[in-house]
């Protein structure tokens, strides 16, 4: 997908970037595939913030996705590809031949008057079509992957990501992650055949301040123009470098430090992601 530059008629245009929005072939036509979500601007249950630096955002609503591609064994057709203000890849709308309309992730190379299915058993490899780990060839690109059966899609969902099958032993199925980790999936869980659409998302360039906070991210001050009262990183006469190791104005380290906890999923996973 093409990226678009812009004529410098303000100094922030000259570095901003956008996609080509060549690619969206239709706006939303189905109501009741559309809900609104709360904007809670980084608060939690009792109001106080625990995400810090959002709020606001331009005004939008969030699109039903069908993530556990359940609807087996019935043909569906992509009847448009549209704009997704909640994720960086577009969507698309299936037609089925029983009338209900979902929408589904956008994989690269699909298109209008495309045919998708999904099913239990096995399928033909072809991109958009679903079925469970299990009856997926090894050395397959697959995204929209289940953690757990029945659980919908958790893993490789953002533009351009997906991971690939390595491989399988006993009742699990290896897969190399996004990140590189290496990890067992049980067999019956559910995948979605290619590459997450829209992989140029990642070389666009924000290219000025206000279109931060259009996507609800409010600014961010550098601990080292505070004062000491404020953040570990503040004081000092004039510029000073960091002194140690960098942290949150709560101390806690910013950078290469572990915060993961052991889980009882650790033990699937094979190798870490390689730094």
């Amino acid at each position: 997908m093409p990226i678009k530059t812009y004529k410098p008629y303000t100094p922030s245009r000259r570095f901003m970037s956008n996609l080509s929005s060549d690619d969206i072939t239709a706006k939303p036509s189905v109501r009741r595939l559309l809900t609104k979500l709360a904007v809670n601007a980084g608060r939690n249950n009792n109001g106080r913030i625990t995400s810090r630096h959002k709020a606001g955002g331009a005004k939008k609503l969030y699109r039903i996705i069908d993530f556990k591609r359940d609807k087996f064994n019935v043909e569906g057709r992509v009847s448009a590809i549209e704009y997704d203000p909640y994720r960086n890849c577009r969507i698309a709308l299936i037609n089925y031949v029983d009338g209900e309309k979902r929408y589904i992730i956008q994989s690269s190379g699909l298109k209008v008057g495309d045919l998708v299915l999904a099913a239990e058993g096995e399928l033909d490899i072809k991109v958009g079509f679903a079925m469970k780990l299990k009856n997926i060839p090894v050395g397959t690109i697959v995204h929209n992957i289940e953690l757990q059966p029945k659980a919908g899609g958790a893993i490789a969902r953002s533009a351009g990501s997906y991971a690939q099958i390595m491989g399988r032993e006993g009742k699990y199925t290896i897969l190399r992650m996004p990140s590189g980790e290496m990890r067992y999936v049980l067999e019956e869980c559910m995948a979605t055949i290619g590459v997450v659409g829209n992989g140029d998302f990642i070389n666009i360039s924000i290219g000025k301040a206000g279109r931060n906070r259009h996507r609800g991210i409010r600014p961010q001050t550098r601990g080292s123009a505070m004062n000491p009262v404020d953040h570990p990183h503040g004081g000092g006469e004039g510029k000073t470098g960091s002194s140690g190791h960098p942290v949150s104005p709560w101390g806690m380290p910013t950078k290469g430090y572990k915060t993961r906890r052991k889980k009882a999923s650790d033990r699937l996973i094979i190798s870490r992601k390689k730094k």
